[in-house]
């Protein structure tokens, strides 16, 4: 079965920045699920896993543009050390994160005060090249559920 919309798609990836470092991997974990086709992926790694079947390893570079996006100038919000969530305490540079009308989003620490921070909203890796070594590790039909929700449930997906 090849990967097309209204697929269920499972897979491992590595994720390298521009040196070829590991920044995230999921090898030798459960496989992560989504279901194809509805903007529940990166717009890079859905276009490069198109046609693909269970089985197929491959790497792709792809430009911000199709990952994380570019990095926006002005980005800066303040916001309450409590809404902060990953460590007690923080310190500039520290990654966060918060919770939005949008579901969870990581941010950036840039300035702590004693009851407000300031943090940067670009995702971390927000306007950089990177590389995904991806194995697509199972590709199935999605359920009438799962598409009436909008998303894969079970072992990789989403549980409610």
């Amino acid at each position: 079965m090849t990967i097309a919309k209204d697929k269920i798609v499972q897979l491992n990836y590595t994720l390298r920045d521009e040196q070829g470092e590991v920044l995230e991997s999921n090898e030798g974990q459960t496989p992560i699920a989504y279901l194809h086709g509805h903007n529940n992926m990166m717009v890079g790694i859905e276009k490069a896993l198109e046609g693909k079947a269970e089985g197929d390893s491959f790497s792709v570079t792809l430009p911000a543009t199709e990952t994380y996006g570019e990095r926006l100038a002005d980005s800066e919000q303040r916001v309450s050390v409590k809404h902060l969530q990953g460590a007690k305490v923080w310190k500039p540079g520290m990654v966060a994160v918060i919770n939005t009308d949008q579901g969870q989003r990581q941010v950036t620490v840039v300035k702590v005060g004693k009851f407000m921070v300031t943090v940067d909203t670009n995702h971390p890796l927000a306007g950089r090249e990177l590389t995904f070594d991806l194995t697509v590790a199972g590709v199935r039909d999605a359920t009438e559920e799962e598409l009436s929700h909008g998303h894969a449930h079970g072992d990789g997906g989403h549980h409610h």
